[in-house]
């Protein structure tokens, strides 16, 4: 296990953040271990050269993601993985590059399967008038990429985000919008590694955004689960 971090340097506005990510990375990574105790803060503030203003601030983020624990006369612990804020799209982007990529695209995809069906359903009875008129004009530009003579890889992975996003804002559930967040934060990276490129599955896309609008709840939900199957992405079967 490794101990050592080095110098933060940057604005003294984001120096926590900063420091935050480099424990996180470390308790992500496993080079701080479940249950371990973290170096105590004067280790801590010369490692990383820091204040212990700024390192609490740090650990008090880490604390709220449900990372550490610090307990009186013990110190701070690494907290067992089942605790962990992996609904958080802070702790999701610090943990890229840290795990295997097959793998956690597939769990992504696993949650999209388990709560996206479920949006689009409530999406077609719950949609304001506001948020089914945005819907209409985003799915008009994704059409409109789709049909262009040269495909805007970037212009896609965007308006079709900005489709799945709208669609867990419109189901008028509180509980559905941090999952909106997390797949703002996944999404790039799991359309860059899961999708053929050029690929936009247009007419799928179009089945959900009809049933939507129709409000046509077990249609929604059915195009949508179609929408999200294995087979329709480059990712291995992971048990």
């Amino acid at each position: 296990m490794s101990n050592n971090f080095n110098y933060i340097s940057g604005s003294k506005r984001s120096l926590h953040v900063q420091v935050a990510r480099e424990i996180a990375r470390g308790i992500l990574s496993g080079n701080l271990a479940q249950g371990s105790i973290i170096p105590g803060e004067i280790a801590l503030c010369g490692q990383f050269g820091i204040s212990r203003t700024a390192l609490r601030e740090a650990i008090k983020l880490l604390t709220s993601k449900g990372l550490l624990e610090s307990r009186p006369k013990i110190g701070t612990r690494v907290v067992e993985r089942s605790y962990w804020n992996f609904l958080d799209s802070q702790l999701i982007e610090w943990m890229d590059g840290l795990t295997d990529v097959d793998k956690f695209c597939s769990q992504f995809l696993g949650l999209r399967q388990a709560i996206e069906p479920e949006a689009c359903a409530l999406a077609t009875k719950n949609a304001s008038a506001e948020q089914r008129i945005e819907l209409s004009e985003t799915f008009q530009k994704m059409v409109e990429i789709a049909d262009a003579e040269e495909f805007d890889q970037q212009g896609w992975t965007e308006i079709d985000l900005k489709f799945h996003s709208l669609i867990f804002n419109s189901t008028a559930n509180d509980f559905y919008l941090p999952f909106g967040n997390i797949l703002a934060t996944m999404f790039v990276n799991f359309i860059a590694h899961s999708s053929e490129e050029g690929s936009t599955c247009i007419d799928e896309h179009r089945q959900i955004y009809e049933a939507i609008m129709a409000g046509n709840s077990e249609k929604a939900r059915q195009v949508s689960a179609n929408h999200l199957i294995e087979e329709k992405h480059r990712l291995p079967l992971i048990a």
